[in-house]
């Protein structure tokens, strides 16, 4: 079932319209001009490049927008928001590392309808509207049926060093590892992360502290491919850190309560 909203297809058109600064970029890494924004966390030229196409495309419509590097813009329809991450894995981007990718989300009175999220490398597309599945282009998606936890292949994205909860994050993580003979990974892309569990190469994903726009589109594409996610500290999702939890339905309880 292909999807077809005005909402998606203006989506679309912009991640393939930045796709092509962010490729470019990407092959003359060595060239970009670097600043550093806060520890562990890098912004670059090309960033702000893909962010600006990205802006431009959606800003066609009245809705209010919330990206990474912009932050709140508003429009003329404030319960109509685009949620964007124009380089989700930018450490990875400066490392030459070919994993991060562009992620829009589309929130209507709080919540999400649909997302895109796209690895341009690999040109691996991962797509959702609500209550039309989820896809990787034109392929459809879902989580895995993996049901022994012992045997789970987790990511998770670990604390960045000026967490106040470091500590706490690295004994969970202990503690899962323990449970699951080490199959965790650390990828760089939270956006990625649920991309892979929605398509059933993770089995869960959890992460402490994390930004909205990191993982708006994945809500919604991890949602249409039959797995469950959940924010830990509160009800539903907000603009504010969250403590995400995404699965496959056979492990998530046994995974929740280790966390």
């Amino acid at each position: 079932m292909k999807i077809n909203s005005p909402q998606f297809n203006l989506m679309q058109r912009a991640c393939m319209k930045a796709s092509k600064v962010l490729i470019r970029d990407f092959g003359e890494i060595e060239k970009l001009q670097v600043s550093e924004k806060s520890p562990g966390d890098f912004v670059t030229a090309s960033d702000k490049r893909v962010e600006k196409i990205i802006i431009g495309e959606l800003q066609k419509s009245e809705y209010s927008i919330l990206s990474e590097e912009a932050g709140l813009i508003k429009g003329k329809d404030n319960d109509k928001k685009w949620i964007i991450d124009p380089i989700d894995g930018t450490f990875n981007f400066l490392n030459g590392l070919p994993h991060f990718a562009i992620s829009i989300g589309y929130e209507d009175n709080g919540e999400i309808i649909c997302g895109i999220i796209f690895d341009p490398i690999k040109n691996e597309m991962f797509t959702a509207h609500k209550g039309s599945g989820a896809y990787l282009n034109n392929s459809r998606i879902r989580v895995s049926n993996k049901s022994d936890f012992k045997v789970s292949c987790l990511v998770t994205g670990g604390p960045k060093a000026a967490s106040k909860t470091k500590e706490s994050i690295l004994d969970e993580y202990k503690r899962i590892s323990m449970k699951t003979n080490a199959h965790i990974r650390k990828s760089g892309s939270a956006a990625l992360d649920l991309a892979y569990v929605a398509a059933g190469r993770y089995d869960g994903y959890w992460q402490r502290e994390i930004n909205y726009w990191d993982i708006a589109a994945g809500i919604i594409i991890l949602k249409e491919s039959g797995g469950f996610i959940e924010n830990m500290k509160a009800k539903g999702f907000g603009e504010e850190k969250v403590d995400i939890i995404a699965s496959n339905s056979k492990i998530h309880e046994e995974l929740r309560n280790l966390l």
